[in-house]
């Protein structure tokens, strides 16, 4: 596959259903908890919203929760609220669904307009049931997602419902409407991604943000969920840092969210140190996640988050000839009077000390989502296939008993048996929830920036 590089002249025109602040920024001490299917279960879109809140306002603690389960629809969603979802406390409330809501194969047969509305109807109606129990949460925020799309144009070698992604728009609709109706806030992830995914199968007729099936979004796919909502979220134009030094005279011209200080010039040698409110936002170079291919940074090239969103500049004037910086004794890299007098954004280089401070965040969210998603396993176990045998949280040798009886003819059960088999217990469960706290606990540790000290030396 080619690489896609849309080109900032037209982003814009792509991503011009995006507004800045339909949604409030999260707060401290938010609860927040993504509700949907296996796009959210198994994707990494509110792993890199928390990555960005982790690492932008590091003094600033907030919990998000994974509340996805593969499979689900809004009728199945319904089911499972109070016990797995209303019992997380959350503050804030984050719902999606639609991509099972709408169907599958029916598209390419004889009735696909009628199927097509059957399925809206079918989708709509549950959802009403579920705006009933969520007017009930008074002290929720809500926020109503409209899911990612069905990619119908790809030239891919897989199945093709044709006109599926009609119907999801549709149901995407309903939902924005019903979130205006109740004052929620919203957002439709559905219209911008369609959008890029068509302009990218302008130079690549097999360009897709959805993934190999059509369906999951690829990491670069998540970032690019995540980027949209936080420029929903008034996000763009927030910068990590911003510094200004008149390198002639020693001062300094600028300091946002950082202050710089102890700038001293000695002959051909600039130094000072610099302390910011914020640290850069890392990107996965790897594609993390089952049968993943594209990796988190791969976004960057496709939306405008860097230049939006994680800028930490450094521009210093009045120097002449070339200049190696080193930040911490660790050399960055070198640059020109007239490149240091336009401005670098340091949060583009990886080998620097705060960007490496900002993997280690990564890293260990990346541990915290990876244990998460194994909770997720035990839960859909007990809503995909104990609930509906009235044995929900049973964690008997009766309900072990009951699933290997139909394992045979449940390749999704069968598959998930060893988690169940251990998480059934309260001590492994409770471990692996303690696992998770205390990960967090190490993020929220290692996240807040520390003191850099600048050198900038003549060459």
């Amino acid at each position: 596959m080619k690489k896609l590089i849309i080109s900032a002249l037209l982003w814009p025109m792509v991503l011009g259903g995006v507004q800045a602040q339909d949604i409030k920024p999260f707060k401290e001490g938010d609860r927040v908890v993504f509700l949907g299917n296996s796009i959210t279960d198994g994707g990494h879109y509110h792993s890199y919203i928390w990555l960005y809140y982790m690492t932008r306002f590091p003094e600033m603690r907030l919990t998000m929760f994974n509340g996805g389960i593969g499979g689900d629809t809004a009728y199945d969603m319904n089911k499972r609220l109070d016990n797995d979802i209303f019992s997380k406390d959350p503050s804030v409330l984050v719902v999606t669904f639609g991509m099972n809501d709408s169907g599958y194969f029916e598209y390419n047969g004889d009735n696909a307009g009628e199927f097509g509305e059957q399925k809206y109807q079918e989708s709509t109606g549950n959802f009403d049931n579920m705006v009933e129990r969520f007017r009930r949460l008074p002290d929720t925020r809500m926020i109503m997602a409209g899911t990612s799309p069905y990619d119908n144009f790809a030239k891919i070698p897989n199945d093709n419902f044709k006109d599926k992604n009609r119907t999801i728009q549709r149901i995407v609709d309903y939902q924005m409407s019903v979130a205006d109706k109740h004052g929620w806030e919203h957002i439709d992830w559905n219209r911008p991604m369609e959008a890029l995914n068509r302009k990218g199968q302008e130079a690549d007729s097999s360009f897709t943000l959805c993934g190999t099936d059509r369906i999951h979004p690829d990491n670069h796919g998540h970032m690019v969920m995540a980027y949209l909502f936080l420029k929903a979220q008034g996000m763009a134009g927030r910068k990590v840092a911003d510094m200004e030094i008149n390198g002639s005279k020693a001062k300094v011209v600028r300091e946002e969210n950082c202050k710089v200080s102890n700038v001293v010039r000695n002959g051909g040698r600039l130094t000072f140190d610099y302390l910011a409110d914020a640290l850069p936002y890392p990107a996965d170079t790897i594609a993390q996640g089952w049968n993943m291919s594209h990796p988190q940074a791969e976004a960057f090239r496709i939306v405008p988050f860097v230049e939006e969103m994680n800028q930490e500049l450094l521009t210093v004037t009045g120097l002449k000839g070339d200049y190696k910086l080193f930040i911490d004794g660790e050399e960055i890299g070198e640059w020109s009077g007239k490149e240091l007098a336009g401005g670098i954004n340091l949060a583009e280089i990886s080998r620097t000390p705060q960007y490496q401070q900002s993997l280690a965040v990564m890293h260990l969210n990346e541990r915290r989502w990876e244990l998460e998603r194994q909770t997720r396993e035990y839960v859909w176990c007990q809503h995909g296939f104990f609930q509906e045998r009235g044995l929900l949280n049973a964690n008997n040798r009766h309900a072990i008993d009951v699933m290997d009886r139909d394992l045979e003819q449940n390749g999704w059960m069968k598959m998930r048996r060893p988690v169940y088999a251990a998480m059934m217990h309260e001590s492994v469960r409770k471990a692996m929830h303690d696992q998770i706290d205390l990960l967090t606990d190490a993020i929220y540790s290692v996240n807040k920036p520390v003191v850099r000290h600048f050198e900038l030396v003549r060459q």
